[in-house]
């Protein structure tokens, strides 16, 4: 029986390897504001889907962002601060992203910090109603366990 040449095999598994890591595309936001969740929320759930899921990120800027936005509370969408007025534009273009049967499953996550005045946080829940993202899950840690 002769014997299975496999001295290409290597090669070939490197470049499927490859191949796919020149495709795959990692959804990666650098989170331009400080964001401490509030911990020991009840009804915490873990997201199954998260590409269905949208990031709204609401706190004071990092520190290198406070000269140019100062210390007041400031709202990231995507890779940009924002205004309120924006958060339906945004909506707009995340749901365009989604297939057809995706687009009622759509989650919109606020991540806020717990110090943040409910002000601009409501501006912002208003600005989603309009919008007709109506599916809002709020972020938060998990409860530390008591000793």
């Amino acid at each position: 029986m002769p014997e299975l040449n496999t001295s290409s095999l290597p090669d070939l598994i490197f470049t499927v390897l490859f191949f796919f890591m020149m495709v795959t595309s990692m959804r990666e936001v650098e989170v331009k504001v400080q964001v401490k969740t509030p911990n020991g929320s009840s009804e915490i759930e873990k997201l199954e889907r998260k590409s269905l899921v949208s990031h709204i990120y609401i706190g004071p800027p990092a520190k290198q962002y406070r000269a140019t936005f100062g210390s007041a509370p400031q709202i990231q969408l995507n890779e940009h601060f924002a205004e309120p007025e924006a958060v339906r534009e945004f909506v707009s273009a995340e749901r365009e992203q989604m297939a057809e049967r995706d687009k009622p499953l759509m989650k919109m996550s606020l991540k806020i910090d717990q110090d943040v005045q409910m002000g601009i946080v409501t501006d912002v829940k208003q600005e989603l109603r309009k919008a007709r993202a109506l599916n809002i899950v709020y972020s938060a840690g998990k409860e530390k366990e008591k000793k």
